[in-house]
């Protein structure tokens, strides 16, 4: 195999990529068809791939897909905090969407909440991934990963909240036309169990090979339990501040 010198730090080599700053072989001088296939739609196709790849993976096998994650097989994946925050931001602009689209929804008193939630949706939406990772921690024990491992599994289980809500707002905003409303509240209430019960099912996902499901379920139980109550005391924190 012929070998040659990478144009980006001069060492020789001889496979696809250099072995000492990675850079690929091939790269050549750059033409009008290689900047807009290789650089604009190549850039853009790898993104995009590798963000839908990851969201298939976050909705039907995210147990699997953190443990894979956590143990270190990454590179498939797309980064799961900017995959939070997009998520979170398509979701702001939906529900943004909706409400102008239906501003008989808000009722005049909610305004205030709302405009609450808004505000301070980034910070609210990062703390509970803290709480679902110091449950998980608590109750899992037997699987032995520390807490940035389960920020990992919390965040994946967030990541498929926010695409169930995102999918919930975008059947709302069809639904909002009279002949689909129907089906669309079918499909509503599908998706808010859905939402509820995704938790549950991503660590079932993750640790069903781990223990019986008996000892699944019950475990799974008490991580709802310290949920609710979790919950229900961020929420009365809220109601305080706004009042």
């Amino acid at each position: 195999m012929n070998k040659k010198s990478c144009l980006n730090c001069g060492h020789s080599i001889s496979d696809e990529f250099c072995p000492h700053c990675g850079q690929k072989s091939d790269t050549a001088r750059i033409t009008p068809r290689s900047l807009i296939k290789g650089d604009i739609l190549g850039s853009i196709w790898h993104v995009e791939a590798r963000f839908f790849r990851t969201l298939k993976h976050v909705l039907f096998g995210p147990g699997r897909m953190a443990m894979d994650y956590i143990s270190g097989k990454r590179i498939k994946y797309y980064n799961l905090f900017s995959l939070l925050l997009i998520l979170f931001g398509f979701n702001v602009l939906a529900l943004h969407f909706y409400l102008d689209l239906n501003p008989d929804e808000i009722p005049e008193d909610s305004s205030t909440i709302i405009d609450f939630f808004s505000k301070y949706s980034k910070t609210i939406l990062f703390v509970l991934i803290p709480i679902l990772a110091l449950n998980a921690w608590f109750i899992f024990k037997r699987i032995k990963l520390n807490l940035a491992e389960h920020v990992i599994i919390a965040s994946v289980s967030l990541s498929g909240i926010l695409a169930l809500l995102l999918l919930d707002d975008v059947i709302s905003i069809i639904g909002i036309y009279d002949p689909l409303s129907k089906i669309i509240n079918i499909l509503d209430k599908i998706l808010v169990y859905s939402l509820l019960l995704f938790p549950a099912f991503t660590y079932f996902n993750a640790f069903k090979n781990s223990y019986s499901k008996s000892g699944l379920l019950w475990r799974l139980l008490v991580f709802y339990i310290l949920l609710g109550i979790e919950i229900c005391a961020i929420v009365l924190l809220l109601f305080k501040i706004l009042n």
